[in-house]
């Protein structure tokens, strides 16, 4: 039985199976598309045939699968040759774009534990990574520039433990930030293995962090800035970035040492949960309004959207953000991440916009795993791994149309309010990333009529042996272990079903 994860276009095999001695040859064939693949075992050994170099590595990870969970580990335990099956596999990705979100600045992770995602995503044939750097509860990135912000934005004096009621908190300080050279030793490390970072700086909304950090940053005619802090707990937030000149110049000296850090194609400016009261409130936001000639607050967001829509591309870059960037008009270059279920990705494709489609009804991993007591902080809606198998990127009323084209990947985005080390992260994101993995590499039939039990057989039978040489902390098949409960923990669930993926 081969056990491949994801699922190869074609598996076809050529003989018997024997020791396999370590002979890897590799070559590019340019015919063939940059991250295809054409893997051959026999007795003489392997041979991995790519359309790029990145086409080349794919095979190589799936001729580590071939040789059993003990490849997986740092280093060889074994002292005899891996019996290994004589096949042949062809093989292309679905999607140019098959990322992971990981939100660092709800709660910071140590750059070792980024590296580490790294290699996890590289095994799965991800090739986005996705770092939401910035938030109103901490300030990742080093921005020589504007030293504050990670002097003052990285750290706030104590955390929020879970949702709902009663209200806990863990009174300890919580913090860090990667300085440049973190980040740069993450993207080089990265690169390596054929994966994107993208990074997101989060505006107007979701800017608390900064706003404490430099409080003429806020509107400071409407509220106190000077007295904000770092925020301690979560939900929406009203304080937002002033619309004015200076905030604009501010942020493209925070973007300015972005793209010193991160060569990559696109840059995520957030734009979600804006809210504009402040703005509603502002004589300033509304003489802004006024000498820019727009006709709302919606938009003047737009306004902010459009204007490092026009920077980005002056410096050979794309924007992309959340699909609240639709709202007031988007300018043409700009990318859109769906996430408020497949609305905003339908409506974007048809204008014109390539999408990322990552619904959090489907794919957003902090939400809980199953319906039962043990869950560690229930949260969202029950995603289970059979749920994340049939996610379908590309939504019904978009299929078979020129418009399809537009979709030009999937995410699955994990956010941290309720995940504080990487044991969670772990936890919340695997097995499903797995099964995500597949659905963004793999052309699978309609969600209705995938084999899930086939699926779920590949993975007993050896792709959780992986995880386990990986030492990943998934959830198991059968519920969290008790470690990995967290009694008192307080959540809260979406009391709104989930609406039915046909209708997308």
């Amino acid at each position: 039985m081969v056990n491949l994860i994801p699922a190869p276009r074609r598996l076809e095999r050529t003989g018997g199976s024997g020791p396999f001695g370590g002979d890897v040859r590799t070559r590019v064939d340019p015919s063939l598309a940059p991250e295809a693949y054409t893997l051959t075992v026999s007795a003489g050994g392997a041979e991995i045939v790519g359309g790029g170099e990145a086409g080349v590595f794919w095979g190589r990870q799936t001729l580590r699968q071939l040789l059993g969970p003990d490849a997986f580990r740092r280093v060889p335990i074994g002292r005899e040759p891996v019996t290994v099956p004589y096949l042949t596999i062809e093989d292309a990705p679905r999607f140019a774009w098959r990322g992971f979100m990981l939100d660092v600045a709800r709660h910071f992770l140590p750059k070792d534990d980024v590296l580490r995602y790294v290699d996890l995503l590289a095994v799965h044939k991800l090739n986005v990574l996705h770092l939401h750097l910035t938030d109103d509860q901490g300030w990742r990135v080093e921005i020589e520039r504007h030293p504050r912000l990670t002097e003052v934005g990285a750290w706030r004096r104590r955390t929020r433990r879970g949702w709902g009621e009663p209200v806990t908190w863990d009174e300890r300080p919580h913090g860090g930030f990667y300085s440049k050279d973190d980040l740069r030793e993450i993207v080089a490390y990265a690169a390596e293995r054929h994966i994107t970072v993208v990074p997101e700086i989060d505006l107007p909304g979701h800017s608390q962090a900064a706003i404490a950090a430099y409080p003429e940053l806020g509107n400071a005619d409407v509220i106190d800035t000077a007295a904000l802090e770092v925020k301690t707990d979560w939900g929406i937030n009203p304080h937002v970035l002033a619309p004015t000149e200076r905030v604009l110049r501010f942020y493209e000296d925070v973007l300015t040492e972005v793209l010193e850090i991160f060569p990559g194609t696109f840059v995520h400016i957030g734009g979600d949960e804006c809210l504009k009261d402040e703005w509603r409130a502002s004589l300033a936001a509304q003489a802004r309004i006024r000498e820019l000639g727009l006709a709302d607050e919606d938009e003047l967001q737009s306004s902010m959207i459009r204007h490092f829509d026009r920077w980005l591309a002056d410096r050979g870059r794309r924007l992309i953000g959340w699909d609240e960037i639709l709202e007031g008009g988007l300018a043409q270059g700009a990318a859109v991440m769906c996430w408020r279920w497949y609305t905003g990705g339908v409506a974007a494709a048809k204008a014109g916009h390539d999408v990322v489609m990552c619904p959090q009804q489907e794919v957003y991993l902090d939400h809980v795993q199953s319906g039962g007591p043990d869950e560690p902080v229930p949260f969202g809606w029950v995603h289970t791994l059979e749920d994340v198998y049939r996610f379908e990127p590309v939504p019904p009323s978009l299929a078979g149309t020129p418009h399809a084209a537009r979709v030009i990947g999937a995410q699955a985005n994990l956010w941290t309010e309720a995940v504080e080390d990487r044991r969670r992260v772990d936890y919340q994101a695997f097995p499903r990333l797995a099964a995500f993995a597949e659905v963004a590499w793999s052309e699978l039939p309609h969600p209705d009529e995938r084999d899930f039990s086939d699926f779920e057989q590949r993975m007993n039978a050896a792709h959780y042996a992986r995880l386990d040489a990986l030492g990943v902390a998934y959830r198991p098949p059968t519920g969290p272990h008790p470690w990995q409960q967290r009694p008192g923990i307080p959540g809260r669930m979406h009391n709104q079903p989930r609406k039915p993926w046909h209708q997308a």
